[in-house]
């Protein structure tokens, strides 16, 4: 394991954050809301990426630079556990082993986030649910943490809403699912809270209140480290 020299925080300095597989932005978005400067990368160009963007393979990315941000959050494709794509068939890598080796070589604290169909190979991951966060969809979506960062529970509201089918209108009084080809982008946008992004980066995305919520959390956990090394 690489051990990387300490970053102690800087006077009126945002503290560092690698966002890793990170499409659209919308764990950048939480992330940069609760106080973080934000570095994206994703092996595909992302034009609608609101902050500092970097094209490359996100693993090798954060063997060789990893070390030098505060915090590490990352969200590899989840496809492969996905149960539409098994439906259809596809095949997709699996990427949650190597990103974890790769997030535990850096040395710094971090996240990997991840789907329903990924929680066998997540460790005593957190649950997410939008309620949680007066977010109006059930879109559930689990945090694994280490480098001596943790998360707690929050409670997880009753489901009293009841959901859309997928792939339909939304009807007065449901929530929508936002996956696959759904209808309604204008809606998606306004319920996640990501007015920048197209289909393809909503059915994808994290609701920036997730990151939020975790990203305060962070800052809690790095200004506790800060103190002791200073």
């Amino acid at each position: 394991m690489t051990h990387p020299a300490i970053v102690r925080r800087v006077s009126g300095r945002r503290p560092h954050l690698l966002d890793l597989f990170c499409c659209q932005g919308g764990a950048a978005a939480g992330y940069a809301d609760a106080g973080f400067d934000v570095t994206g990368v994703d092996i595909a160009p992302q034009p609608r990426y609101p902050y500092r963007f970097v094209q490359a393979d996100a693993i090798a990315y954060a063997l060789e630079h990893g070390a030098g941000f505060d915090f590490i959050h990352a969200s590899p494709p989840c496809q492969h556990d996905s149960e539409c794509q098994r439906i259809q068939g596809n095949t997709h890598p699996d990427l949650i082993a190597p990103t974890r080796a790769a997030l535990e070589a850096t040395g710094r604290p971090w996240v990997i986030e991840n789907v329903r169909g990924a929680v066998p190979k997540l460790r005593q991951p957190v649950m997410l649910c939008g309620p949680m966060f007066g977010v109006a969809t059930y879109r559930h979506r689990f945090f694994e943490t280490g480098g001596g960062f943790t998360l707690p529970q929050p409670a997880h509201p009753a489901h009293r809403v009841p959901q859309a089918k997928m792939g339909r209108p939304v009807p007065l009084g449901h929530y929508g699912q936002f996956v696959g080809n759904f209808s309604g982008v204008d809606l998606a946008r306004r319920v996640m809270g990501v007015p920048w992004m197209n289909r393809d980066g909503i059915r994808e995305c994290i609701p920036p209140a997730y990151t939020r919520w975790t990203g305060r959390h962070a800052l809690t956990h790095l200004a506790a480290a800060w103190e002791v090394a200073a």
